[in-house]
């Protein structure tokens, strides 16, 4: 099954007799606490208008546990996860998509945890909320209590150690913008720079300018370009775990299965006896 679904596509499932659960997940991250501006309001943005039935789901409380030494986007606890999917109308052989305002990184959050807590057919909007040309709604609707449970799975998730010697053994994916891989700029997180060994592969070299999926032939290029052949175990990485779904989301669409680090540079850069290398060159 595609991991990705289209508006038309969307449209024509929404109007079968087993339509999907539709998880909204709008989110950005933001530097703007920093600057004293208030932070990106998910929910605010869905009360304005979402698609007929969707659901808010608040990345930050429900996709994930607060902040601390695991990073500031670490898993959340599976009681709280299940009861929001559960709460937003999620059953085991329903199939569920997900959106986001566009960029796809939060949505991509949401489909890698349920499918990496066992929901077998979840796809993320190619193109999000963008890419909808249908009516959007205001009501906030009240779907029947799903019955899914949240049973993680014993691969595709990686710690510190487990990231560390993948980028020795494998290929470790940063999917940070190049400017912080190098360390030439760190706006969040204690400092800057990249896991040793790890390869620069930023998540906006997913999508082309329509903020759309490339082309599946064209995913499996980039990679290759980077190093992953068949067979060849994959891990990707960010700043917390978020844009790095995305990354796992694209491998996904390319045919490529790949772990996520869901501390990412958050946790490890937390730690300051764990080795930094900037610039360039990933050795």
């Amino acid at each position: 099954m595609n991991a990705i679904i289209s508006a038309s596509e969307l449209a024509a499932a929404l109007q079968t007799d087993r339509p999907p659960v539709l998880l909204d997940v709008r989110w950005q991250l933001s530097t703007a606490a920093a600057n004293g501006e208030p932070p990106f309001d998910g929910r605010a943005a869905y009360a304005a208008g979402h698609l007929p039935g969707a659901v808010f789901v608040d990345l930050d409380r429900e996709l994930a546990s607060a902040p601390g030494s695991r990073g500031r986007h670490p898993l959340p606890d599976l009681a709280v996860f299940g009861a929001a999917m559960r709460r937003a109308g999620v059953s085991a052989g329903t199939p569920v998509v997900v959106y986001d305002g566009g960029i796809g990184w939060a949505a991509a959050r949401a489909w890698w945890l349920l499918r990496w807590t066992g929901h077998p057919d979840v796809r993320v909007l190619d193109g999000g909320l963008s890419a909808w040309q249908g009516p959007l709604e205001t009501a906030v609707p009240e779907p029947a209590e799903g019955d899914f449970v949240p049973e993680p799975g014993d691969t595709g998730v990686l710690d510190a150690d487990g990231a560390a010697d993948l980028a020795r053994t494998g290929v470790l994916l940063d999917a940070r913008a190049g400017e912080r891989y190098r360390g030439e700029v760190e706006p969040i997180d204690p400092v800057g720079g990249h896991i040793p060994g790890a390869l620069s592969a930023p998540t906006s070299d997913n999508v082309g300018a329509d903020g759309r999926f490339r082309p599946a032939d064209e995913l499996r290029a980039r990679f290759g370009e980077l190093g992953v052949t068949p067979g060849a175990p994959v891990g990707v990485y960010c700043g917390s775990g978020v844009s790095a779904a995305h990354e796992v989301l694209a491998l996904a669409v390319a045919g490529i299965p790949a772990a996520l680090y869901v501390g990412s540079w958050s946790e490890w850069s937390s730690d300051s006896d764990r080795p930094v290398a900037v610039g360039p060159d990933p050795r």
